[in-house]
């Protein structure tokens, strides 16, 4: 595979080259998650609530996994940028060295900590049993989730996003065959039930790491020697940590949103607007997909003209991802708003749930711009080593706001005034990160200008 210059050529060609390979994958991505809540489903109502029960504690992993990879990508690109390729093997090999203590870590204390987590989640008797089965299996394979977070976060330094989304395809159709053959014991196999999904899950992963580590090893920037001769360094292993965590933990705050507006939904509201609300958010994760890849292509591209002082380009790349992103979603948006009866009937066919989700639908998509805009700046300010914002920002959305205005208009709207805060919090959070963008890209080009005088 031949490196791609990201420093040179239209920027409108390169976004289209990373994000509709990413933005692909991850739709095989997203199937794969439907296919395991599927065969969930046919186990029994405790599986599924199991699996169910267990997505905070999965998504810490992907969390984890999400930050590494998001770090290191940016510094790679950064560092291909400069064209300092010593550098660039210094972090793989310090991203590899940190990635294995932590897989250590949760391989060692992921079996008492998940049994409290569940404990406190409120599961009991099978669905208890049958969750810590999937959970601390999918645990035990943490190893393969990180490495290929890791392996990706090389390919996507240099563009290559298309490897990752083969492995994401081909992942996808080996887990259809493997999920039943584990679960029902095909071909004389024990039975395996939620353990079989977390086992089908592990060795699509490790299918992937092979694949990806090959991939890199055929990689025409990475060099075997360079990255025998790189040392341990706790400065890298600090500037990688800096780097990704901010991303992990603003995922993580994600999680805890969930929880904060499930808890309000079911103070002011009824188990309908629930429900509805939870087959509204499948419609509505479909809808943002097409602009995940956009994350990816913003993050690679920003870090190689930072790294090459193209200051200009990032600003134009900026506004180049804003402008297609807030196209796709308000077009999305538009399709939405006249089908949302007929989508959401195809989860759910309680006309009372039906009523809540085109309720929530209709009012949310008038939050769907903001969802890009946000994601793409905080991929572009990862790219130029200011991280940290993504948590502050993931704090005012997920937690500190929401606590404040779902507590004062869910209390005399209802539902309603839920949803309208939703809306309120995510356009003030996106003004806010528009100015602190703008502002800290003047700044860079500020300070090299003093610096090349």
């Amino acid at each position: 595979m031949d490196n791609i210059d990201l420093t040179k050529g239209s920027l409108l060609s390169h976004i289209k080259q990373i994000a509709i390979p990413s933005g692909i994958g991850l739709l095989f991505n997203t199937l794969f998650n439907v296919v395991d809540t599927y065969y969930a489903g046919k186990i029994s109502t405790h599986a599924l609530a199991g699996l169910t029960i267990s997505f905070p504690i999965f998504f810490i992993l992907i969390a984890i996994s999400y930050g590494i990879g998001s770090g290191i990508t940016a510094l790679l690109s950064i560092s291909i940028g400069e064209k300092d390729f010593k550098k660039m093997h210094c972090f793989i090999f310090n991203g590899l060295i940190l990635s294995s203590i932590i897989s250590i870590l949760i391989f060692i204390f992921s079996p008492s900590l998940i049994h409290i987590m569940f404990k406190l989640s409120g599961a009991k008797n099978q669905t208890l049993i049958l969750g810590l089965q999937y959970t601390q299996t999918i645990l035990y394979g943490s190893v393969f989730f990180i490495a290929n977070a890791l392996l990706n976060s090389i390919l996507n330094s240099q563009g290559d996003t298309k490897t990752y989304r083969n492995f994401l395809i081909i992942g996808f159709f080996i887990n259809l065959i493997l999920d039943p053959l584990f679960i029902y014991g095909w071909f004389n196999l024990p039975k395996l039930s939620t353990t079989g999904i977390a086992i089908a899950t592990i060795l699509v992963q490790f299918f992937g790491t092979i694949y990806l580590f090959y991939r890199v090893m055929h990689n025409s920037i990475f060099d075997i020697v360079l990255f025998k001769n790189s040392k341990f360094s706790l400065k890298n292993i600090y500037i990688i940590t800096k780097q990704s965590l901010p991303s992990s933990m603003n995922m993580m705050t994600i999680a805890l949103g969930v929880f904060v507006i499930n808890y309000f939904i079911l103070t002011y509201s009824t188990n309908n607007t629930i429900a509805g609300y939870g087959v509204a958010m499948r419609i509505e994760q479909l809808a943002l997909l097409p602009t995940f890849g956009l994350n990816i292509a913003i993050l690679t591209i920003t870090g190689q003209n930072y790294g090459a002082k193209f200051f200009s380009r990032i600003k134009h790349l900026k506004n180049y991802g804003i402008i297609i992103g807030t196209i796709i979603m308000v077009f999305s948006g538009i399709i939405i708003y006249i089908f949302t009866p007929n989508l959401v009937n195809l989860f759910n066919n309680d006309p009372y749930v039906i009523n809540e989700a085109v309720i929530y639908l209709r009012i949310e998509i008038l939050a769907f711009p903001t969802y890009v805009i946000i994601n793409i700046l905080l991929s572009m300010l990862q790219g130029i080593k200011k991280p940290f914002f993504a948590i502050y920002i993931g704090l005012y959305r997920q937690i500190f706001m929401p606590l404040f205005c779902f507590s004062i208009l869910g209390k005399y709207f209802g539902s309603i005034g839920i949803w309208w805060s939703v809306v309120f919090i995510n356009w003030t959070a996106a003004c806010i990160t528009i100015i602190y963008s703008n502002i800290e890209l003047k700044k860079i080009v500020k300070q090299n200008l003093i610096i090349s005088q």
